[in-house]
């Protein structure tokens, strides 16, 4: 089988920040966040270059250990062969090793910005294989389902394949992060979980995860109780006491909160009246900020220089309850978002 082509012009990837688990879905809920991080690949001759702007760039490598260029490699596999050479630039925007999904939106574009730049990649790798190949390397499909698609989602595996549900969030609800100055490795975090919990603390989960569908799309008014947690962020609270602590703090207010991901971030899913007050509620030593949702999901946009600041959320909404082997497909640059 002959190799893939590729195109001359450079692609641009728009990815979403991530919040996962929003409580009881433990590795299951996704939500997309409009925080997003831009990437621009082009194939060149020979070499890799990478640059690297914003969240991370004193800090990450510019060579084949780096998590895109990982990324774009194993899908360029799967797409039938590598390029000679890569062109690479970041604008990270995205908080590292804060629950909000970074090594999610680098293996997004990496695996879509490979589709995009090779041509016929869209018959080579499918939307199907999209997810497979993101939750393979992430290790879990909640952050790169909701990365992928935008919007609220729900992920499983069925066979051994990832697939994802996805929603829309109401439109009265607003996401609030407190983001904390100091990292926590996912790796620490999940390293605390036990083996084993409680057939009550499981079934009581159950539920929640159940309610918190109906509360997060349609009423709002459940999601305190909906965002009821036994089974991880009590657990994970050595590595993030002070994270933990405003949970609770921010729940005893009535606002429902839980830790983001494997934290340290905490996310409030606040009402849009309320929701500039609640963000004054942590105090000092964090950095509140008010994101709307993202709808849009992992985005093959035009090609322009990487903005300074990120834009608002593509405003369509989906809502249909498809189900998605990765559903909506990466169109060439120029079309509309995925998702």
């Amino acid at each position: 089988m002959a190799g893939p082509a590729f195109r001359a012009a450079a692609v641009r990837v728009r990815t979403p920040a991530t919040s996962a688990n929003l409580g009881p879905g433990f590795d299951a809920f996704g939500l997309s966040l409009g925080l997003y991080d831009d990437v621009v690949v082009r194939v060149a001759d020979s070499g890799l270059h990478i640059d690297i702007a914003g969240e991370g760039a004193s800090t990450l490598p510019r060579d084949e250990s780096h998590l895109l260029v990982r990324s774009l490699r194993t899908a360029f596999d799967l797409l039938g062969g590598q390029p000679r050479g890569l062109e690479i630039v970041c604008a990270n925007r995205i908080p590292h090793g804060r629950g909000l999904g970074s090594s999610s939106a680098a293996i997004c574009a990496g695996i879509v910005a490979a589709r995009a730049v090779t041509i016929g990649g869209e018959a080579r790798l499918d939307d199907t294989a999209l997810l497979e190949l993101a939750t393979e390397i992430e290790g879990h499909p909640d952050n790169v389902a909701a990365c992928l698609l935008g919007g609220f989602t729900l992920a499983w595996t069925e066979s051994g394949v990832a697939r994802a549900i996805r929603m829309d969030p109401a439109d009265s609800v607003v996401p609030v992060v407190f983001v904390p100055g100091k990292p926590v490795l996912t790796e620490t975090a999940r390293g605390l979980l036990p083996r084993t919990v409680p057939h009550v603390d499981a079934a009581a989960n159950a539920g929640r995860a159940a309610l918190l569908v109906e509360a997060l799309t349609r009423r709002p008014e459940l999601l305190l109780p909906a965002t009821e947690d036994r089974l991880h962020q009590e657990y994970r609270a050595p590595a993030m006491p002070q994270s933990v602590d405003l949970v609770n703090r921010l729940r005893a207010d009535g606002v429902p909160a839980v830790i983001s991901g494997a934290g340290p971030t905490v996310l409030a899913l606040a009402e849009d009246s309320a929701a500039d007050k609640v963000a004054q509620l942590a105090g000092e030593g964090w950095a509140a900020n008010r994101l709307g949702f993202d709808t849009a999901g992992t985005s093959v946009l035009p090609l322009v220089a990487p903005e300074a600041t990120a834009p608002a959320a593509d405003p369509s909404r989906d809502g249909s309850g498809q189900v998605y082997g990765f559903g909506g497909g990466v169109r060439e640059p120029g079309d509309a978002p995925i998702g």
